[in-house]
């Protein structure tokens, strides 16, 4: 009976419940502030293990696995500044997960202390962070093909493309993390190429046009070895030593190929042009080298777009006559080419249009070898076949003032030497 009436008492019955139901209640909303200071310490935490990764990939690859914890763990000390949280642990780890690329993880944990989710019989919150970055420091070959000719000193080109290759090829010396991660080829073009006097005794070099047109025959009036020959006369070559270097296009169509020289129409044309540019470099990573060549660098000459693709190209071939590496998952292999005119000469014609086509099959049979075209088109030249040239519209770069070459560049390098986080 006693029972049935406190039931049924309804006086001041609801306090005690009221009291009752407070307790999670409050544990409740309190819990929610102090997972909130949690949440805010592990974002924070997010962000300093994302720095501490971007930063030690710089350097990882120099370091060992003990320098990389204790750099890490450094770093995040230095910026992690939450005084509520403790117990705080770094680990990393580094790896090589396929050749030419590689891994950093930088994880971060921490606790934070809670004061009103201890209603709820919770003491601490513990989370943790964890950063990714993945860089994929390809071997790189790069092939310069720079237009050189006598169009290039105006408007202040030929300075603003110094400048500009200068800032390239410092990106990319930083950017190499090994010796010989990346090498340069330059190759300055007008109507020919310049393939260094060096090469004088070279057997891919063809002599016989070169012969033909250099010497002197017995009798003055005749010019060349073929009409000094059927006069009846004595024609003597002049020595290969007053040679200037330069050959020009091959015989078709290996002059838009990359086929080793070894006989006949594969061999490099010797041509004793009156406006020679400065010899090419072969893939080098001597820094010094490849800038002091950017340096010597001098407008001369007609436009020939066709023949420095060609020997661009056969700087990054496997074969000779310079016998880069052979294609590999972890190398790219790049031209960047440059000109600020339209094609005006090569070995047959002065028809723009004829030789505009052999540069389209240079280009062609070029990007069919996986190898990637930028091409930059300074103020004047063809647009519509620089950009069918590059690998895709996005590698086509227009400059309509010379100042704007070195943010091209700047870009181009950038490209190369990239770098990309993933969390």
């Amino acid at each position: 009976m006693l029972l049935a009436r406190f039931w049924k008492d309804i006086r001041g019955g609801a306090a005690p419940f009221l009291a009752l139901a407070a307790v999670p209640l409050v544990g409740a909303v309190g819990a929610g502030i102090d997972y909130s200071r949690a949440n805010a310490a592990r974002t924070a935490m997010q962000s300093a293990v994302d720095s501490a990764a971007l930063a030690l990939s710089k350097t990882a690859q120099t370091m060992s696995g003990a320098q990389i914890q204790t750099t890490a763990q450094n770093y995040i000390n230095a910026i992690y500044q939450r005084p509520e949280v403790h117990d705080i642990q770094v680990t990393t780890e580094f790896t090589n997960p396929s050749q030419g690329n590689f891994a950093l993880t930088v994880t971060g944990r921490g606790t934070v202390d809670v004061m009103f989710a201890r209603l709820l019989g919770q003491s601490q919150v513990d989370f943790s962070a964890k950063s990714e970055v993945l860089w994929g420091i390809k071997k790189l070959n790069l092939a310069l093909a720079l237009d050189n000719t006598g169009s290039m000193a105006s408007s202040g080109k030929m300075t603003a493309l110094k400048e500009a290759a200068h800032n390239l090829l410092t990106t990319l010396k930083n950017a190499a993390k090994q010796p010989g991660d990346i090498l340069v080829s330059i190759v300055p073009f007008a109507t020919d190429v310049n393939v260094d006097t060096a090469n004088i005794n070279a057997s891919w070099i063809d002599w016989t046009d070169w012969e033909n047109v250099n010497g002197s025959c017995s009798n003055s009036y005749y010019k060349n070895k073929s009409s000094c020959q059927s006069a009846g006369k004595v024609w003597t070559a002049a020595s290969h030593s007053t040679w200037n270097g330069c050959v020009w296009d091959r015989d078709q169509n290996y002059d838009v190929n990359a086929t080793a020289p070894t006989t006949g129409g594969t061999l490099f044309d010797a041509h004793q042009a009156s406006t020679c540019p400065v010899a090419m470099m072969p893939l080098t990573s001597d820094w010094t080298a490849l800038n002091n060549k950017i340096d010597a660098m001098t407008p001369t000459g007609n436009t020939n777009v066709t023949i420095g693709l060609a020997q661009a190209w056969q700087t990054l071939a496997p074969n000779a006559p310079y016998n880069a590496a052979s294609p590999a998952p972890d190398l790219d292999k790049v031209i960047v080419l440059l000109t600020d005119g339209d094609n005006t000469q090569n070995r047959w014609t002065s028809s723009q249009s004829s030789i505009d086509s052999r540069t389209q099959k240079a280009c062609d049979n070029i990007k069919a070898q996986n190898i990637r075209i930028y091409t930059v088109r300074v103020i004047d030249g063809n647009a519509t076949l620089l950009k069918n040239c590059a690998t895709n519209p996005d590698l086509y770069y227009e400059v309509s003032q010379a100042s704007q070459l070195n943010a091209v560049f700047s870009s181009i390098a950038q490209n190369l030497a990239n770098l990309r986080i993933a969390k």
